[in-house]
């Protein structure tokens, strides 16, 4: 008999139907007149419970139904009298499918997430993480659905590449040289000639510049895929490889790309409401409380726009009243996620759109302000910013900090080599990206969503290792 999914299972209504279900034992309840097995699937977040006479199952084969073994029951399925169930299935016949002795890691209830990340081959059997993977995979289809209803083309950008588009070096390299022996000039440096690509290649930090190339022919292209950071940052919201979402889109200004981040961010957090509603009431109950709210806020109001030089005064305004920060923020400063945070969740409690930042902590590739008085170059107060500033756009969440990265791109050739000259850059490498300034080009945007931060976000999760199957972190890439 076909096998029926127990989220199938779970919504039928045609009581007295023989149906197959097969899957993993939650728990096992005797007695002396009944069994009650708690039977999932990963088809959903719920349990499909089977009710055994033990008169007409082996008394062996129920003592190998533990927690964590595999059976195939064949049963009928009934109304179910128990409260918070529609349906259960009355046992005709069980099989023990795959054993499960009592050193299963994943038994016990209430094991922190750091015992579970010991076990993350194992851990995806588990109520909550199967909840995060059923949400991440419907954030990866409600992100192909957007960009496909918005007349976007799903782009391929290479993984190994010989740029660095972040131009900040923590990169993962890729090579066939033997390390053992490598082949060096008179300065002692490596020399490639031999190497499977002929130079120097990486794993990439983003698919950007390859994503822009594709906007100027294509007019909207997004990538979603792999990114690789050899940072050593072992924090609960940085991993080594990740997946990224980076729409490019030609003809666009900073207001309409600040509207695409907004539209889009807010799509996505929609389709997780209307279609994953059992897992996000599961999540909310055990995880964080505050989860299905704060989710509902973000559709109801509209983004902040603020440009950086106001935010800073904001920031300096809260120090002099008493708010203490771990990190210094002057005008010229990175903001650090505590700064972004307070912003997002006390001053504005909603999300910010940050705009306008000092050029030299952004990338080279973004578009410079006009001179100071123009486009977000002056802060709520009339305070002009001291410095010139960049047409980034970037996305600030509550419990996140920044979640999306964007600006508009430098079109000009001119300004973009100056720019390129005034940080001491090499082109030699970017020499195809350079072209797209020569031939034809044209005003463009984009931004970048990591998108394990958006699931935890979307999720209500701490640590952003548990958002992904098999995280990788430094020291560590098990599985």
């Amino acid at each position: 008999m076909k096998r029926t999914k127990v989220i199938d299972a779970l919504k039928c209504t045609e009581y007295g139907k023989q149906i197959t279900v097969k899957g993993w034992v939650r728990t096992h309840r005797s007695s002396k007149a009944v069994d009650f097995i708690a039977l999932n699937d990963g088809s959903t977040i719920k349990n499909v419970q089977i009710v055994v006479d033990p008169s007409k199952v082996d008394e062996e084969t129920l003592k190998q139904v533990t927690t964590g073994s595999c059976i195939s029951v064949v049963g009928t399925l009934v109304e179910s009298p128990a409260q918070g169930q529609a349906s259960e299935i009355q046992c005709e016949t069980l099989e023990v499918l795959g054993l499960c002795g009592n050193d299963y890691p994943m038994q016990k209830k209430g094991q922190s997430f750091e015992v579970m990340r010991k076990n993350a081959h194992l851990r995806l059997r588990t109520n909550t993480f199967g909840a995060v993977m059923r949400i991440r995979h419907n954030m990866a289809i409600a992100i192909h659905k957007y960009f496909h209803e918005h007349g976007f083309f799903y782009f391929h950008t290479p993984l190994i590449t010989a740029s660095d588009c972040e131009g900040a070096g923590n990169m993962f390299q890729v090579t066939t040289k033997n390390l053992y022996d490598l082949k060096k000039d008179e300065d002692g440096k490596i020399i490639y000639d031999d190497d499977f690509f002929g130079e120097q290649t990486s794993l990439t930090v983003s698919g950007q510049l390859e994503g822009e190339l594709g906007a100027t022919a294509l007019g909207a292209i997004y990538t979603f895929g792999p990114t690789f950071r050899a940072e050593n940052s072992n924090t609960p919201r940085h991993l080594a490889e990740f997946w990224m979402i980076e729409p490019e889109v030609a003809f666009l200004d900073q207001e309409e790309l600040m509207d695409l981040e907004e539209d889009f961010i807010k799509y996505c957090v929609r389709w997780a409401l209307d279609n994953c509603k059992d897992d996000l009431e599961f999540l909310n109950k055990m995880v964080d409380k505050t989860l299905l709210e704060r989710l509902q806020g973000v559709l109801k109001e509209d983004f902040v726009r603020l440009p950086y030089t106001q935010g800073i005064e904001i920031l300096q305004e809260a120090i002099k009243n008493g708010k203490k920060f771990e990190f210094p923020c002057n005008w010229g400063d990175d903001l650090a996620s505590e700064h972004e945070r307070y912003l997002v969740e006390e001053h504005f409690k909603k999300p910010v759109i940050m705009t306008d930042y000092p050029r030299d902590i952004k990338a080279f590739y973004m578009k410079l302000n006009e001179p100071a008085g123009d486009n977000g170059s002056v802060g709520y107060k009339g305070a002009v910013a001291p410095g010139p500033t960049m047409q980034g756009t970037d996305v600030l969440f509550p419990q996140i900090g920044e979640i999306i990265g964007g600006s508009v791109r430098e079109e000009s050739f001119d300004k973009l080599m100056g720019e390129i000259d005034r940080r001491g850059m090499e082109t030699d490498k970017l020499w195809w990206y350079l072209d797209t300034r020569k031939y034809g080009s044209c005003p463009h945007a984009g931004f970048g969503l990591g998108f394990e931060r958006l699931i935890l976000f979307v999720t209500g999760m701490q640590n952003i290792r548990d958002v992904i199957p098999f995280p990788r972190t430094p020291k560590s890439a098990d599985f």
